[in-house]
């Protein structure tokens, strides 16, 4: 059997399309219903959190939510292009998920909302993101070889790695900010927020773009749905960064800084280019 054409039993293909396309929709009815729209949800916590969040349901309705549909439906059809994009997605969808349920100011007299009348979506949608990995992961090609130039794979992985510790310089400076003065830059007003953005951040997100930049090195072969699944991930996650930046740009958000937007910009075609690059350099036997 050629693996490249696996897709599994027929009961976890139609399974997990059908999940696919419900969480579709699940993140388009999310997006519409919240603050970039309808404004029915609202969010326990600060009303200037709401530019980030506009950002956020954007890319959900314009990138991640057609992205689970084709994905789906191609699932149904048996077409190979659906197991790459369902794998992009998982990771995102979880971080999306823990966000949502987790990120807010439950313990915060000041703020009120309904968004709690929203988890059980939510939680569809972690735990839909925890059977799309497993299964990506399982049906995903073992029949590959790979091509890279060892120049190439230093450029790409010095701009990468610099770029991150970029990243982590400002998390850990805000967070050391925090412990010397007992404030830092909107902390005061969602400082659950901060503390998962950082945590997350700091200890899975960038930690990831440095373990994927190793394997390139060390074990390129059998990390190839390593690698997919981390890409998908950088790819989908700083284009809603950078979404949420440019919204809180033309929001006039105090909270904004260019210094933020511009390293994320810069992350951004270095994770463009290197997901180019890097799926360039992987062939099919």
């Amino acid at each position: 059997m050629n693996n490249n054409n696996y897709f599994g039993n027929s009961f976890e293909r139609i399974f997990v399309a059908i999940l696919a396309i419900l969480n579709a929709l699940t993140l388009i009815y999310l997006s519409v219903q919240g603050p970039m729209i309808l404004g029915n949800i609202k969010y326990k916590t600060a009303e200037i959190v709401n530019n980030q969040l506009i950002g956020q349901d954007l890319i959900n309705l314009i990138l991640l939510s057609p992205i689970l549909l084709i994905a789906g439906l191609g699932l149904l059809f048996r077409k190979n292009f659906a197991k790459y994009l369902l794998m992009m997605t998982t990771l995102f969808l979880i971080y999306y998920a823990l966000s949502y349920t987790i990120g807010w100011e439950w313990s915060n007299s000041a703020y009120t909302g309904n968004n709690q009348h929203y988890f059980f979506l939510f939680l569809f949608v972690l735990i839909s993101s925890l059977i799309f990995m497993m299964f990506s992961l399982s049906i995903f090609p073992k029949n590959i070889e790979v091509n890279f130039k060892k120049s190439g794979l230093i450029i790409y992985s010095a701009l990468m790695i610099f770029f991150l510790l970029v990243f982590a310089s400002m998390w850990i400076g805000e967070v050391v900010e925090l412990t010397k003065t007992g404030m830092t830059r909107g902390y005061d007003i969602a400082p659950t927020t901060f503390w998962l953005v950082r945590t997350f951040d700091l200890g899975f997100t960038i930690p990831l773009g440095i373990i994927s930049v190793y394997l390139l090195w060390v074990r390129p072969i059998s990390s190839y749905p390593i690698q997919f699944m981390f890409y998908g991930f950088f790819f989908t996650m700083i284009i809603a960064v950078n979404a949420m930046g440019i919204m809180m740009l033309v929001k006039n958000d105090p909270t904004f800084l260019w210094r933020d937007l511009i390293v994320f910009l810069c992350l951004a075609l270095i994770v463009f280019f290197g997901f180019v690059y890097v799926n360039k350099n992987y062939k099919l036997k």
